[in-house]
């Protein structure tokens, strides 16, 4: 199964602009789970003000989903769902689909291929403006998934509504935007690492035609399409669903790695009560000392786990996405 075949067109930023919204919430819809076994793992041993009493102790990636599940409820595996989606719609949309139309206006006119420095330009310019406009959301997904955590008498909101006006009221708007700066720094090193990391292996792949279909002995399986001549990687044949899924998942491990620890921060100060840090470096300084440098890395599994899988369903869905529009916008015959 390789999926449909690339279209002769470019799509359009519109079209990409949607695509990646509609294929990120597939992604979230998939691996949700993961992400709030990850923002339970990361808060766990969190001193916080005030102090509370019979906290669950979470072992695991199977140990804290299987922890939710019986003292919470599975419900509790999507807690903060529709705030995600909501993320998702205007962040991914952002940061993913309008990466390459940021990407060209970086890339000097005439050259015959985009080099690293402007597709890492472009990653950190959309990664930064998704951010800058998707924060609330962010702010009360992470609330969500950290509440289940808490007795039931010291949950803090009853639906994502009151979220957003609780915050409002008691924290200020300021407090919808809480973690602005450390999550611009955890995107800027997300877009490099996924996006900039799919293009480059997505690129090398289709440049090597790792995927073509061929037999081991140098001949083409039955029904396998000829390798052209000159390559133009919308009309390559590689260009197909195992290259997608190897170039995700690569990009999923390389942004989990250099994202981790701006990620582990991102998750304790946005969460985190009025007064208990004084800003982003306080939390940063608060999580080395009583953690160490292993307290960057905390949840790093289901951050992967997570991560990785998060890239391959919405990297494939992407594609195919625009490649559905590109075939709803060509004239019946």
């Amino acid at each position: 199964m390789v999926g449909l075949k690339p279209p002769e067109v470019p799509p359009t930023a519109a079209v990409k602009f949607v695509s990646a919204g509609t294929a990120a919430c597939i992604a979230d819809l998939c691996t949700f789970p993961l992400d709030t076994a990850k923002v339970r793992l990361q808060i766990q041993g969190e001193v916080r003000i005030p102090r509370s009493t019979g906290t669950v102790e979470y072992r695991g990636v199977l140990g804290t989903l299987s922890t939710m599940v019986r003292t919470e409820g599975p419900r509790s595996l999507y807690s903060g769902l529709a705030a995600g989606l909501q993320r998702q719609m205007s962040f991914a949309s952002i940061r993913i689909g309008l990466y390459d139309s940021v990407k060209q206006l970086y890339t000097p006119k005439g050259a015959e291929s985009t080099g690293l420095a402007a597709r890492v330009l472009a990653g950190c310019t959309t990664g930064a403006v998704a951010v800058a406009c998707a924060q609330p959301t962010d702010v009360v997904k992470v609330r969500f998934q950290a509440n289940g955590a808490m007795p039931d008498s010291a949950r803090r909101y009853s639906g994502t509504v009151d979220a957003y006006r609780t915050i409002a009221r008691e924290e200020g708007v300021r407090g919808l935007w809480r973690g602005t700066l450390p999550n611009i720094a955890r995107n800027a090193i997300v877009n490099c690492g996924e996006l900039v990391t799919y293009d480059l292996i997505k690129d090398a792949l289709l440049r090597a035609q790792l995927m073509t279909g061929e037999d081991g002995a140098g001949g083409t399986r039955p029904g396998a399409v000829p390798i052209p001549t000159t390559l133009n990687p919308r009309l390559c044949p590689t260009d197909n669903i195992p290259c997608h899924f190897v170039a995700a998942f690569g990009a999923g491990f390389c942004a989990t790695v250099v994202a981790s620890p701006v990620d582990v921060v991102k998750t304790r100060y946005m969460n985190a009560g009025p007064g208990q840090y004084r800003n982003a470096l306080s939390c940063l300084l608060a999580l080395l000392m009583q953690d160490g440098l292993a307290g960057f890395y905390k949840g790093f599994i289901p951050s992967f786990l997570r991560l990785g899988s998060w890239n391959v369903v919405m990297f494939i869905s992407y594609e195919q996405l625009q490649r559905v529009a590109a075939l709803a916008r060509m004239p019946q015959s």
